[in-house]
């Protein structure tokens, strides 16, 4: 899936849970000076910042399916070598990483297994492969209060708790189909604020992601009703949200 949306919508979106993750994801990735590093699905940076920050421009690489936010990567990181791409066919030789990270990406590959492959493809024998998903399947994700008010209305939407990933477990079991081993799991949450309901609503009227496109879809109508259900179940202004993500770092 590749998200057909501006580097800011995306930003005010997800962006803003997706930068604090990257700090811890990077630590639990074991993330070093000295690595050489790909960022696979960049996105407008999130990652890649930290990647950068641990070990320098020249040491980092990173890709992503989208367009605009290459052009975004490219824009905030000019020393980093950031291609356009897809994780089921990454255009780089075998070995070539000491470490190669996904950060909420697995889900939206349209092959989870063969983009993981292809992760412990281009790292070299000893390196580390990680990977993190939103848990989307429980009531611990950034968007579970989301999903919640829509299933109150209407129960046939499908959300995002089937996806890749997404549940308990499943990382790990994709990563070991993938070929990889010394599999090792952790969850971390980070928790972000809002200081006003509109600043936490606006972001899902941009069309971002799956929750953006289902918003999207709605009539004005039908798209104040999930608005004013949303707004029932978050507590009063300001308030704080948790979010956790499932993550996977494993040998190759």
């Amino acid at each position: 899936m590749t998200f057909d949306v501006s580097a800011d919508a995306y930003a005010d979106f997800m962006g803003r849970y997706a930068e604090p993750l990257a700090v811890q994801f990077a630590e639990f990735a074991d993330v070093r000076p000295g690595q050489r590093a790909l960022d696979v699905g960049c996105g407008p940076g999130a990652l890649t910042a930290q990647l950068v920050g641990r070990l320098g421009p020249d040491a980092v690489t990173a890709i992503d399916p989208s367009d605009s936010f290459v052009a975004a990567a490219r824009a905030r990181f000019p020393e980093v070598d950031v291609q356009a791409g897809v994780a089921e066919h990454l255009p780089f030789p075998d070995d070539s990483f000491d470490v190669a990270l996904a950060q909420l990406v697995v889900h939206f590959m349209a092959e989870p297994v063969s983009g993981l492959a292809e992760m412990r493809r281009v790292t070299r024998p000893g390196g580390r492969v990680a990977a993190c998903v939103w848990d989307h399947s429980g009531d611990a994700g950034p968007l579970s209060l989301f999903w919640r008010a829509v299933h109150d209305l209407d129960p046939q939407p499908q959300g995002e708790a089937g996806l890749a990933g997404a549940r308990e477990g499943h990382l790990a079991e994709l990563s070991e189909a993938a070929g990889l081993s010394d599999i090792e799991s952790m969850t971390l949450t980070v928790r972000v604020s809002f200081s006003s309901f509109a600043q936490w609503w606006e972001p899902f009227t941009r069309g971002v992601g799956p929750a953006g496109a289902y918003v999207a879809r709605l009539d004005p109508a039908r798209r104040e009703l999930v608005r004013d259900r949303c707004a029932e179940l978050q507590p009063p202004a300001p308030f704080e949200i948790s979010a956790s993500a499932w993550c996977v770092k494993a040998r190759v």
